[in-house]
């Protein structure tokens, strides 16, 4: 694991990279995207995260852009909207040298999200096309058993929740939840006519996410 990576999970407990709290940071990007979308979102993952995870994490959310100075104060970012996305070239070589040191990119398709973040991370990892993940993928039982695989959060399109991903020296560094909306999932309850068992779905995918991510990431 890199250097920088494993001195932010030695410092968990106490906040990462400095900072006196753990928050898995919205990116803030270009193309004119509603990268702000669903408020609560990230909040209460992470309130969800310092419940079944242990973690200390933020009570407030933490953005940032590719361009921030603190981008690796952050070793997991959340996109998610509904529109365009652009990342400039520089954006794309840190982006692309932020994964090979260990960071995650997590998008959630927020419906209509999808084909900016293909093009773009088309461009970012030519030769490494997005791919299915598996059911039996470790990312699906990392905390909470989730044997089918993604759960469908919101119908949109009604095709079949899919989670993709992007392996990086066998580490998940890309994962992209399409058809699914767990980010809508964790906003507050009464937001959308969601059930709470679909509410619960969701926060505990958000927990899988991070476990798997804290456990190495491993791709298999």
């Amino acid at each position: 694991m890199k250097a920088w990576l494993a001195l932010a999970l030695m410092l968990a407990g106490r906040g990462w990279g400095g900072e006196p709290c753990f928050a898995v940071a919205r990116l803030h990007y270009s193309g004119g995207g509603d990268w702000y979308a669903g408020p609560t979102m990230l909040v209460n993952l992470q309130s969800r995260l310092h419940r079944d995870l242990g973690l200390n994490t933020c009570s407030e959310e933490k953005t940032v852009t590719l361009l921030d100075p603190d981008l690796y104060h952050y070793p997991i970012l959340f996109m998610t909207g509904h529109g365009n996305v652009a990342f400039s070239s520089e954006e794309r070589r840190i982006l692309r040298q932020y994964l090979g040191r260990g960071g995650l990119l997590f998008a959630d398709d927020n419906y209509g999200l999808a084909a900016a973040f293909r093009r773009e991370i088309a461009a970012l990892f030519p030769h490494s096309p997005l791919k299915a993940l598996p059911d039996n993928h470790p990312i699906f039982s990392s905390h909470y058993p989730f044997p089918q695989g993604l759960p469908k959060i919101h119908q949109h399109d009604g095709k079949p929740a899919t989670a993709y991903g992007i392996s990086v020296e066998g580490r998940l560094a890309v994962l992209f939840t399409y058809e699914s909306d767990l980010g809508n999932g964790w906003e507050n309850p009464g937001t959308y006519p969601d059930s709470p068992a679909l509410h619960e779905a969701a926060l505990k995918m958000g927990v899988n996410v991070v476990a798997h991510f804290l456990q190495g990431g491993l791709s298999r």
